[in-house]
């Protein structure tokens, strides 16, 4: 009997163990970066060296040997603990998932047929963009190739076949087209789930179709989704060249290690523009030399490749922009001057505005019964959660639901399941005024978080409350325009704050654009509707503009470097809307700073032809690594080569950007005063004059010396010095913890060199 127990025991504890044993030693996904100098000359390639010194060729799943030394594999925790060791490796980190950041708008940047930067650039004919997202749907008008040239000589790209994707999915237009999954293949938990997905560039979520289109789409005539924006759609370089890198997968996301081989393949195949709009899902910014997008933009860059990526859709709160290494445009939402109205009126008389891309059967002005069912605290309810709703209490009934937790659409499929006829969505506090129109599939309207809070009270204080929507269409010329997206991510920026991110703002509110046949307009699986274009929201949709106006700025000055490149947007940046006043912010209704949009809003009238741009060198990049305090191994991380760090320790604010950031510790002296240097070249005609117009905040004084830069056909380079004093007892800090000024250069013509100042005393992260 007691050797029968034992043996009982003795299961039960192997029961117990083997479960944490399993889980020790499941493998995962690290990302490897190798000095690559240290190769001993006995193996001929680094494939060779990697799997016979590092790990077992079958566990390396990519191999990265243009913007990154190294390789990803699949090992276990132990392995990678013990390999982390190896004098070779300069960084291990675990891969990461990453999300998404998810037509008139060319027109509202200041582009016009045959004219300007269209006219000068060819439209963008001679460049080439690498989108990295989901993919691409090829069919689309928007990728037709008619009447384009020859691919250019320099690409060295492929089109890789796969489920429904062959090399006849390629053309003039769609040049080259990868998917990158051996990451997700590996991962522990998800995967691809190919019954939703294709194991191919083809594109099952839309998102990449959309961006790709927004950056370099063909014209098409009759564009619309479902009768809303109607018209021709058209993307900023409409001539450019696209190849598509598909590292995002329907359900799965997108991993680390597949986004950096989409880097290094796309350096490799020559692109000139590489527009990403994907960012870290967790809110908590990574080092430079852990963020894989980081260290793939850098190689990039380093290369003379342009790179631009989404702020984040965290906003309006502070601190939440998101891709933050200063060789990366980061790029912030902002609205155009279209909307598509669907105003909620109630039986009291009062009209309130709101938004919908709700395209069935209307009310037609009757009114129903309207209903609040998280008035007696009921979360999941106030939310329309899945299978919250009591039929009894809404069906036949408008029903209102807060925003939040589940897909806005699926709230309308959940309210249309317990029987009711129609969904206000409101807004909470956090979301405060912006508003996004959705493609729903009952009527709907979404209304900002006050008139949210009049709806509630009146649906709660009425005997018999009822109301109706009434969906106005397509309504263009809307003032003011543009407005920044409340979603739009916002600074600080949480590693550096020396460097002002966003950089600027675009397009980024309800933008049309080409879409993908796998997938309904809502994205959701009832969704059974197809649709050639489709209406989308977020820095997702910013991103590309900005891309497709890269593109075309690297056409028409094909000699300017991607500093220089982003130097010409930010300065020649607009700060007022269409109504001649200061740019507002969505979520409060009151004037933003440049902690909200950067430099400004896009202009692409004025970027053609900045007079100066602000340009920044390797090195200069380098320099900025070693000020903020990372050592030289760790520099060689993100760098690819060995470097030497100034026994002078720079200082991270003398970095030659656009903007000038004076960053002060809290003190309790009177007076701080503090000296910046920037250096300019002259882009312009060749004899030219600059002088100095200075916007200091209250409290602070601002000098600039020189005041005045002469430029002449010897001298094209011109530095000076910003000093910034701050009288502590006088500083008028705003919310943001920070006050806002300016230095502008203008030559008395056309030039307008406006670089944004902001002085504040928090203390960096």
């Amino acid at each position: 009997m007691d050797s029968f127990i034992f043996l009982l025991l003795l299961l039960l504890f192997f029961f117990l163990c083997s479960p944490i044993t399993s889980f020790q030693t499941e493998k995962k996904t690290y990302i490897f970066r190798i000095d690559s100098g240290l190769k001993p000359s006995v193996f001929s390639t680094h494939y060779h060296w990697y799997t016979s010194e590092f790990t077992e060729g079958p566990r390396i799943l990519h191999l990265y040997d243009t913007v990154f030394h190294g390789f990803s594999a699949s090992v276990t925790p132990d392995d990678a603990q013990t390999l982390r060791n190896h004098p070779a490796v300069l960084a291990v980190f675990e891969d990461r998932r990453r999300e998404l950041h998810t037509t008139r708008s060319p027109q509202f940047l200041g582009l016009r047929n045959q004219k300007g930067l269209w006219s000068n650039s060819d439209y963008g004919s001679d460049v080439i963009i690498g989108v990295l997202d989901t993919g691409i749907w090829p069919e689309r008008r928007s990728f037709s190739d008619l009447n384009l040239g020859p691919v250019p000589k320099r690409w060295r790209g492929v089109c890789q076949t796969g489920v429904r994707f062959d090399a006849r999915n390629c053309n003039k237009k769609i040049i080259g087209a990868r998917y990158f999954a051996k990451g997700q293949q590996a991962a522990m938990f998800g995967g691809i789930n190919k019954t939703v997905e294709f194991l191919s560039p083809r594109d099952a979520d839309g998102h990449g179709t959309h961006t790709a289109s927004t950056a370099a789409g063909r014209q098409a005539f009759r564009a619309n989704m479902a009768g809303y924006a109607s018209g021709v759609a058209k993307g900023v370089a409409p001539k450019a060249r696209i190849a598509a890198y598909k590292v995002c997968w329907k359900d799965s996301g997108c991993l680390d290690s597949d986004i950096l081989a989409a880097f290094d393949a796309a350096v490799s195949d020559g692109v000139d523009v590489i527009s990403i709009s994907i960012g870290g899902g967790d809110g908590i910014p990574s080092p430079y030399y852990l963020d894989p997008i980081a260290i793939g933009s850098y190689g990039a860059a380093s290369m003379g490749v342009f790179v631009s990526s989404s702020a984040g859709n965290d906003g309006p709160n502070g601190m939440s922009v998101t891709n933050l290494a200063p060789w990366i445009t980061t790029v912030g939402a902002g609205t155009i001057d279209r909307d598509f109205p669907a105003d909620v009126v109630l039986g009291d008389g009062h009209r309130l505005r709101g938004v919908s891309l709700y395209s069935g059967v209307p009310l037609k002005g009757q009114m129903f019964p309207v209903v609040y069912p998280g008035k007696n605290g009921m979360l999941a309810a106030s939310l329309c959660m899945e299978n919250s709703l009591d039929p009894k209490l809404v069906r036949g009934k408008i029903v209102i639901c807060d925003r939040g937790s589940n897909p806005r659409v699926a709230k309308g499929l959940v309210v249309k399941k317990a029987g009711g006829v129609g969904m206000i969505l409101a807004n909470t506090v956090s979301n405060g005024e912006g508003l996004v129109g959705d493609a729903h599939l009952i009527p709907a309207s979404n209304v900002g978080s006050s008139a949210g809070d009049r709806i509630k009270a009146y649906a709660s204080t009425h005997l018999n409350p009822i109301a109706t929507i009434g969906f106005r269409g397509t309504v263009i010329g809307v003032k003011p325009a543009p407005v920044v997206a409340s979603f739009s991510g916002r600074g600080p920026n949480g590693l550096n704050p020396e460097i002002l991110k966003p950089d600027l703002i675009a397009p980024g509110v309800n933008i049309l654009a080409a879409w993908t046949d796998a997938v309904g307009p809502t994205g959701i699986v009832s969704d059974r509707r197809k649709t050639e274009f489709n209406i989308l929201s977020g820095t997702s949709m910013a991103c590309p503009h900005v891309s497709g106006a890269a593109a075309l700025l690297k056409s028409a000055h094909p000699d300017w470097s991607p500093a220089a490149i982003r130097s010409a947007m930010m300065t020649t940046a607009s700060l007022v809307d269409n109504s001649n006043r200061s740019l507002i912010d969505e979520s409060t209704g009151k004037r933003s700073t440049p902690y909200d949009f950067g430099s400004g809003h896009l202009n692409l009238g004025r970027a053609i032809d900045p007079g100066l741009v602000y340009d920044i060198t390797n090195d200069d990049y380098i320099a900025f690594l070693c000020s903020i305090g990372y050592e030289m191994k760790t520099i060689q991380v993100i760098t690819r080569t060995p470097v030497r760090c100034p026994t002078r320790k720079p200082s991270p604010g003398n970095l030659n950007y656009p903007s000038i950031t004076a960053l002060f510790p809290t003190s309790n002296r009177d007076l701080l005063s503090k000296t910046l240097f920037r250096t300019v070249t002259n882009v312009g005609q060749s004899e030219a004059v600059y002088m100095a117009r200075i916007e200091s905040p209250r409290g602070v004084t601002v000098t600039v010396k020189p005041s005045r830069l002469v430029f002449t056909s010897a001298v094209k380079k011109l530095s000076y010095a910003v000093t910034v004093t701050v009288d502590t007892k006088n500083l008028a800090l705003g919310t943001s913890g920070a006050a806002f000024g300016s230095v502008t250069w203008f030559d008395g013509g056309k030039h307008v060199v406006r670089s944004a100042v902001v002085v504040t005393q928090m203390v960096p992260l």
